[in-house]
């Protein structure tokens, strides 16, 4: 509990320092980029969870044991009846013997033959998901009652004996919307399903597939019956005929007749008792309704345990009793998944996607399911079914690969299949016609959820897989270049003032907002020359601005929308033609405004306050038009003042140095007002430290170029210092950052630049430098520059924005100054 509590404790002290100082931000290098993937690898630390069919298949070896002992003595009982007594005793034997044996022989030989086809027609019964059910004695009582209004029926039609069927059957916990909707795709099939399948012409009901398992079910209790009361019969009486002595052909009569009808009596007996075990199990215990709960199925899970179970005993039977104990729920739903029947398809789809979406089993069968290349290629195949009749396997397919990217080695494999970018980008199709805005296609994609076909429920699948997918790099790389797929991301981003401000929204809505920003944004965050394709595209994509403009106007309500819209203007503006866009966009640098300067959001908002901070630092970058723009809208006397505000005064700093320098000679007057920072700068240079201390510091040299020589001393004064003590501020950052600092790559330039506009402000202040040991710091700073300190902002560990004056330059610009004031 000790070591829990003091993770915690470093934990909240991490995340007072990243609101104090801020967060790692396109300021500084990002050691590893790539790390942004990492939210999508989920660490397991629970136990493992036994596999819950497990208990299916134990059960499928204890039957396959009764079965395969009564089937053995019902062989030896067999062979012999017909070689020891009929081929031996027959003329000798007694009428009632004979004819005994032979009812015993022709029941068994029925009950063989019934119960060795009897699973061949259950599997029939379980491949429809509408008719899927079990022979037990539950199932055939439920049926029993019916038998003679179907044998009253067997003139009429086939179309009114199949729907008396359909109403009168027990349909045990199965969605009936699930079912309705499956017989609705059956009747448009091509084929015959084989539940349905007229043997006869006549009779349909009693000769249909799905019913002749129950026949032959009850073909075998009632033979068994038979042949335990035959042999009981003679067992007790032993009435087997008069052996006259000297009859040696007859003596050995009696003890043949006794070992047949024990082995006849053994066999019955032995095969009742695994019906009687099946039931106590399956009826008493509720077996295949407990391993349902404990996968988390459902209602409409019991046909796939059925089909599993009754695949299991199969296996049993017909070969070793150890085949079914190979099984898996996982496996098995593979092995469907890749089948040509659509209820095989659905049953396999809907078990991998529960099993993947559960806490207990994700891992696993993620697992499972992410090594077999030919599983994954048969989910994103199945993202292009776009008939409605196929929308259930269709939604599965894309739920199990939205869970299936989340983990990054299957997000790779995912990615690398020909095609899955397409396909992804299939479920994004909308119902749109030309003309008509985002918010009446939102409608209009609820109303359809609600009756013929769910698009909306796809949009959000399809950018949640795009979301996962673009954790990689590379896969970033293959969604700019998918043909189509960039605009129809971004045009899920718009989202109206009536939907940004209805308090009745649907949050499906606003979660498709959200999670297309969440793709743009990673996309636009994408490095190297990837990252600036990207961005390129993004940009020049007409509708991707003004989008976010509109949430950032009207999304008060809805600041993680905000957020994620500054993000994805910090990005863009990496790249100048898209700074000069947005620039250009009217409202966007008034809307950050609003948001960057608006005291009366709440504390809980101030993430957003300072993305949007951020955003505007990036826009005004090396943009002389942006910071014409923004002087335009008279907030520069707000910005300083936004100094004295711990939350804002990093990246007011910023946009006030920003503007000083790239704004021009023409705005030197406009620029006056930035003057009245000095005091607050200077202050914050002395007293803070890390980043805060950087950014001020850079300032204070734009804002010191501005004043003359007795506006500073004035400013030095109101700030209560003296230039001394600044001297001696600025050596002490260059002896604590003796090496480049990653966090604050540009401390160590803004320090020169700054010692070397008081030296040529006071020639005083030469000395001063000097006595600090100036010199040798600088001397140091020398043999330690790296490229580090030559770029303004980063994109990962690519530098960008390069200075065009290198630190080289200004340490030996320094070192003038200072040997010529020594001469």
């Amino acid at each position: 509990m000790e070591d829990n509590k003091s993770v915690r404790l470093q934990i909240n002290e991490l995340r007072k320092l990243s609101e104090t100082c801020g967060s790692n931000t396109i300021f500084e290098p990002q050691t590893s980029p790539e790390t942004r993937g990492s939210s999508a690898e989920s660490v397991s630390w629970a136990p493992g969870v036994r596999a819950p069919e497990k208990k299916l298949t134990l059960f499928a070896l204890r039957l396959s044991i009764f079965e395969k002992s009564a089937t053995g003595l019902g062989t030896l009982g067999f062979i012999w009846a017909t070689v020891v007594l009929l081929g031996g005793f027959a003329i000798t034997l007694d009428k009632t013997d004979f004819w005994f044996i032979t009812i015993i022989l022709l029941i068994e030989g029925t009950r063989i033959f019934s119960r060795s086809h009897e699973l061949e027609w259950q599997h029939q019964a379980t491949w429809s998901i509408a008719d899927a059910g079990i022979s037990s004695f539950r199932a055939l009582r439920s049926s029993s009652h019916i038998l003679i209004k179907a044998v009253k029926a067997m003139g009429r039609p086939l179309s009114l004996i199949r729907k008396q069927s359909h109403n009168t059957r027990e349909v045990t916990q199965v969605d009936q919307s699930q079912v309705g909707r499956w017989k609705h795709s059956r009747a448009s099939t091509r084929t015959w399903i084989t539940s349905d399948v007229p043997l006869l012409p006549y009779g349909q009901w009693i000769f249909l597939s799905r019913n002749i398992s129950k026949v032959l079910y009850w073909l075998q209790l009632l033979s068994a019956t038979a042949c335990v009361v035959l042999s009981c019969m003679k067992l007790i009486k032993h009435n087997y005929g008069d052996v006259q002595k000297g009859d040696t052909y007859k003596r050995n009569r009696q003890s043949a007749l006794n070992i047949f009808y024990a082995l006849a009596l053994a066999e019955a007996l032995l095969f009742l008792m695994e019906k009687a075990y099946w039931e106590w199990k399956v009826i008493h215990c509720k077996l295949l309704e407990q391993v349902n709960k404990e996968c988390e199925f459902g209602p409409s899970g019991m046909v796939s345990i059925r089909r599993f179970f009754y695949d299991a005993y199969s296996r049993c039977v017909n070969g070793s009793i150890f085949d079914g104990l190979k099984m898996d729920m996982v496996t098995f739903a593979m092995d469907l998944l890749a089948s040509n029947s659509p209820d095989e398809q659905l049953i396999g789809a809907t078990i991998l996607r529960q099993f993947s979406i559960s806490a207990r089993y994700s891992d696993d069968t993620l697992q499972k399911i992410g090594v077999n290349l030919s599983v994954v290629e048969r989910l994103v195949e199945m993202l292009n079914w776009k008939d409605p009749q196929e929308e259930e396997i269709r939604k599965s397919a894309a739920e199990i690969l939205s869970k299936l990217a989340g983990k990054r080695q299957n997000c790779l494999r995912v990615a690398g299949i020909p095609g899955a970018m397409e396909s992804v980008s299939s479920l994004l199709q909308t119902n749109r016609s030309s003309g008509e805005c985002a918010d009446e296609i939102g409608e209009k994609n609820l109303i359809l959820d609600h009756g013929k076909y769910s698009f909306w429920t796809f949009n959000h699948l399809g950018l949640l897989i795009l979301k996962k997918l673009a954790c990689d790099h590379d896969n970033c790389g293959k969604i700019g270049n998918t043909r189509g797929l960039l605009p129809k991301i971004i045009d899920f981003t718009h989202a109206g003032e009536n939907l940004l401000k209805d308090n009745n929204v649907a949050p499906s809505q606003i979660l498709t907002v959200k999670r297309s920003l969440q793709v743009v944004q990673m996309l636009a965050s994408t490095t190297g020359a990837t990252g600036k394709h990207l961005r390129k595209e993004i940009s020049e994509v007409v509708f991707t601005i003004s989008n976010i403009r509109d949430i950032l106007r009207h999304g008060e309500k809805h600041p993680v929308l905000q957020k994620l819209s500054m993000e994805i203007l910090t990005n863009l503006a990496l790249e100048e033609e898209a700074t000069e866009r947005i620039g250009g966009t009217g409202g966007v640098l008034k809307e950050l405004f609003n948001i960057f300067l608006n005291q009366g959001m709440p504390e809980h908002q101030n993430h957003v306050r300072r993305a949007a901070g951020e955003a505007l630092a990036m826009l005004s970058l090396e943009s002389r038009a942006n910071c014409h723009r923004i002087l335009r809208l008279q907030v520069l006397e707000k910005l300083v003042g936004a100094l004295e505000v711990p939350l804002l005064r990093v990246n007011a700093a910023r946009i006030l140095r920003h503007l000083c320098t790239y704004s021009g000679s023409d705005c030197f007057y406009e620029l006056k007002g930035v003057i009245a920072a000095a005091p607050t700068v200077l202050k914050v240079i002395m007293s803070e430290e890390n980043k805060l201390q950087e950014v001020m510091v850079g300032l204070a040299t734009e804002v010191f170029k501005r004043m003359t020589s007795r506006e500073s001393s004035i400013m030095f004064e109101r700030a209560g210092m003296k230039e001394e003590e600044l001297a001696k501020a600025l050596v002490q950052i260059l002896e604590k950052h003796k090496h480049p600092p990653a966090k604050v790559p540009r401390i160590r330039r803004f320090t020169i630049e700054l010692a070397i506009w008081m030296m040529h402000e006071n020639i005083k202040n030469v000395n001063i430098f000097k006595d600090l040991g100036m010199v040798k710091e600088l001397e140091g700073v020398l043999e330690t520059t790296s490229e580090l300190e030559s770029f303004n902002i980063f994109s990962g560990t690519v530098g960008l924005s390069r200075h065009t004056t290198t630190i080289h330059s200004l340490v030996e610009t320094a070192l003038n100054v200072l040997k010529v004031q020594n001469r």
